[in-house]
């Protein structure tokens, strides 16, 4: 099978970890890169450095990974739909709900993969906490908690931290859970001077009826980036920095007096930490793209569809944030 040739647009702070995974995915031939501002890093190696989209798309790729500006998602996205490339588009999928679904609907009328960068999804201990979770480990879920707090990134300017960064906790919990959303309400602070929001947090009911939750911020001086969730049999705790999943078991005890076995609660019982291979999450999602893109229907890529309804969900946020209101989505 020959190499599928690959082009990057936007070599910043997200576009240099793209490019080093290109350079050594197998399969792949990264072929070219575009960034206006030229390459600040001087990840492209010996490649040329293109001044666009255009001229990205007359070198001849078979597919591109976007990691330009949110504003531009969705203009560039259309271009390459029209010239028949496939595209893998960093989170958020685009600006507004409209576009992201608009650019979902024309890459599947066109056949095109059309994959979304919520790399999440491929870190480890997310998939093993979904994996565990699908096998019953859990029992009934009860409710899933996640927690994503860190410093100002000065580098985002375009989206606040609901579209950047709480995207990614939306995505993570429709995934887990298998279910999407059906309310959310949500509590937002700018702080930083800025246009959008730097704080905010949510709450939400799934069509599961798992109840959710989401702390995230632009304005703690430590990173943190926590999936709890809780059920039947105890709790799992994904922390997605260190890929470690650990699992809470309730304590198993046993009373003489029936009665009084339905009001004892939990008690806390055994805890174990699995132990299980820790791929770079940017590499897995690579290679699923590769795979996906050379017709392999097993490969589980973020759809574009999927990261419309991401943003469906953040707008959700963002009017509740606004109006005071519970928003509740079909």
């Amino acid at each position: 099978m020959t190499d599928l040739r690959a082009g990057l647009i936007g070599l910043g702070m997200m576009g240099r970890h793209h490019a080093r995974n290109l350079h050594a995915l197998d399969g792949v031939d990264f072929v070219a890169a575009a960034d206006g501002l030229g390459d600040p890093h001087g990840v492209a190696g010996n490649l040329p450095v293109l001044s666009g989209i255009d001229e990205l798309i007359d070198f001849g790729i078979d597919y591109c990974v976007v990691a330009v500006p949110t504003h531009l998602h969705y203009e560039i996205g259309m271009k390459l739909a029209s010239a028949g490339v496939h595209a893998l588009i960093e989170k958020p999928l685009a600006g507004t709900y409209a576009e992201a679904l608009e650019l979902a609907e024309v890459f599947q009328s066109a056949n095109l993969i059309g994959a979304v960068g919520h790399i999440e999804r491929y870190n480890a201990s997310l998939q093993e906490l979904r994996l565990r979770l699908r096998a019953g480990d859990l029992g009934e879920i009860y409710q899933i908690s996640t927690s994503r707090q860190g410093p100002f990134p000065s580098r985002i300017a375009d989206v606040g931290v609901i579209k950047d960064l709480a995207s990614h906790d939306i995505d993570l919990t429709m995934w887990v859970a298998r279910s999407g959303y059906k309310s959310v309400s949500g509590q937002t602070l700018h702080k930083s001077g800025r246009e959008h929001e730097d704080m905010v947090a949510a709450t939400g009911l799934l069509q599961n009826d798992v109840t959710v939750n989401h702390l995230v911020n632009w304005l703690t001086p430590a990173k943190e980036r926590r999936t709890t969730v809780v059920g039947e049999r105890g709790m799992f705790v994904a922390d997605t920095l260190t890929s470690d999943l650990t699992f809470y078991a309730n304590a198993s005890v046993n009373t003489e007096w029936e009665e009084m076995s339905h009001f004892r609660g939990v008690a806390e019982g055994n805890i174990t930490r699995f132990a299980f291979p820790k791929p770079e999450p940017l590499r897995v999602e690579h290679e699923y793209l590769r795979d996906a893109i050379n017709g392999d229907t097993e490969t589980e890529i973020v759809t574009l569809h999927q990261g419309a309804e991401v943003l469906r969900v953040c707008e959700a946020l963002l009017e509740s944030s606004k109006t005071g209101s519970t928003i509740a989505l079909s």
